[in-house]
């Protein structure tokens, strides 16, 4: 016996899913029917955050410091705690 289940998704997120399930040669209900299965079993988890998704300006800067860390600039370190904290606190 089987049940059946309704669930709202995004139209654009179900044709990207049914194309794939196509292309793959899989028919879309049994994509669900597996991911629901590996679900239950533990052998598939869910990712609940959200990807980040920078804005503009943040994108720009978040690049420059990496560049900025690849090439060795702008960086300070340190050889213990103490000397962190006297350079801290002398600004």
């Amino acid at each position: 016996m089987t049940t059946q289940v309704v669930f709202k998704i995004d139209p654009k997120i179900k044709a990207r899913a049914m194309k794939r399930a196509e292309r793959e040669g899989v028919p879309f209900a049994s994509v669900l029917k597996l991911a629901t299965k590996a679900f239950a079993e533990g052998r598939f988890s869910v990712d609940i955050a959200p990807a980040e998704r920078f804005n503009v300006k943040t994108a720009r800067e978040l690049r420059a410091a990496l560049r900025d860390v690849e090439q060795g600039k702008n960086l300070i370190s340190f050889k213990n705690t103490e000397e962190m904290d006297n350079y801290l606190l002398s600004l």
